[in-house]
């Protein structure tokens, strides 16, 4: 059977957005009910939502009164996503207020539910709309955190819709999960992505393979089981996860700077950045010329400060969960296994990421395969995956520790 999904769509000019949010689940074999509110219907009409639907379209509870809609659409429901989420049908969820089909939906539906909101900087940040996200979290809703950027008119701030593409991402996340997903609801989480980039000049520069592709899985992945997420991202041109914070940097420096300043609040620390381990002890102004002679200039190196090391062995918190990564070839002073275990050892963390990059592997790649090695001794064999997947078995080994 397909999964069944209802899509409640609120009166907010990101409505049009939903659009393509509706064809994602439909193409992707998603059973779709669209459920409009009334003021939706001012942003978007009914035959739209009927024809990309392919359903039928009400917004009261008095269509169909034989077929009691307003129980049977959220009784049936494996998923039911709220985009836009207004603040006022935020509101009317968080104090079980039920005056259309689409709040009555919310309060009979037993899946998980997602809300996307959207609406102005100073309607996201009202304490009103700030206890009704946190009334709706602690229910087990995942609330997504809305992008900033463009609004209404010439306004811009946090309160921007995220992209569909995202929100479908996140969506069938937490549907895959199912009820209870949102585990780490009430958490703040420190992702970091990437490679960095050490400069010789510039338009050169010394750096690795990293994609940031696991990092911004990772950051997905919390972000679907209820996280505030803060995402250091190094040098990664792929699209914003739904509902993250996301800082850019260059440099491992950079790099330092930002994980430090976010580490102290975090609960978990996740480092899947890539950091340079070495950078040249000058940086040429200029870029560097060819010799006329054919000679090749020298290039001297320094090493770059150890992140992972530095919050593992300085933490704020005792309680913080620390996570590393280890990309390992083996070689004649050990195995992948052996070094990843010395490795976890030196950087003091609590838990160690080890992939087996022989060959080139994991760089790039949709998929991974890795073993989670733990400060005690334990070892979690996580079979080759995608990298979501991947993700989500890092996050359980997180929330056991939350829980130990």
């Amino acid at each position: 059977m397909r999964p069944r999904v209802v899509l409640g769509v609120s009166g907010g000019i990101a409505a049009y957005k939903a659009c393509e949010l509706l064809r994602r689940f439909t193409e992707s074999g998603h059973d779709v009910t669209v459920v409009p509110t009334a003021a939706a219907l001012e942003f978007v009409g009914a035959p739209t939502w009927a024809a990309l639907s392919g359903k039928p379209v009400s917004t009261d509870v008095w269509a169909s009164v034989h077929e009691v809609p307003h129980v049977r659409i959220g009784q049936q429901a494996d998923l039911v996503v709220v985009a836009p989420a207004t603040a006022d049908v935020m509101a009317k969820a968080a104090h079980g207020l039920a005056d259309d089909l689409l709040t009555n939906t919310l309060l009979t539906a037993r899946c998980p539910v997602v809300f996307a909101p959207a609406m102005h900087t100073e309607m996201w940040e009202h304490p009103a709309t700030q206890a009704n996200v946190a009334t709706l979290r602690e229910r087990g809703a995942v609330v997504i955190e809305p992008a900033e950027g463009r609004l209404t008119g010439k306004d811009t701030g946090k309160g921007r819709l995220p992209e569909p593409a995202e929100i479908f991402e996140t969506s069938v996340q937490v549907l895959a999960r199912g009820v209870g997903s949102a585990d780490l609801a009430g958490r703040h989480v420190l992702v970091s992505a990437g490679g960095t980039r050490e400069y010789l000049d510039p338009v050169r520069f010394l750096g690795n393979r990293s994609s940031g592709l696991q990092g911004y899985a990772l950051a997905r992945a919390a972000a679907a089981r209820g996280a505030r997420v803060t995402l250091v991202a190094a040098n990664v041109t792929l699209p914003d996860p739904a509902g993250v914070r996301v800082v850019r940097v260059e440099t491992t420096n950079e790099l330092r700077e930002a994980v430090l300043a976010a580490a102290p609040e975090a609960d978990a620390v996740v480092m899947a950045a890539a950091p340079a381990d070495f950078r040249p002890t000058t940086t040429s102004e200029a870029k560097i010329k060819k010799a006329s002679d054919g000679s090749a200039p020298a290039v001297h190196l320094e090493q770059n400060p150890d992140i992972l090391a530095e919050i593992s062995h300085e933490r704020h918190r005792d309680d913080q969960v620390v996570v590393g990564f280890a990309a390992e070839t083996g070689d004649d002073t050990g195995s992948v296994l052996e070094l990843g275990r010395a490795k976890l050892a030196r950087k003091g963390c609590d838990l160690l990421v080890v992939n087996d990059v022989s060959g080139g592997a994991v760089f790039g790649a949709e998929d991974n395969a890795a073993v989670i090695l733990s400060a005690s001794g334990d070892a979690v064999e996580v079979e080759r995956a995608s990298k979501t997947t991947v993700a989500h078995a890092i996050w359980d080994q997180v929330v056991r520790r939350f829980v130990m």
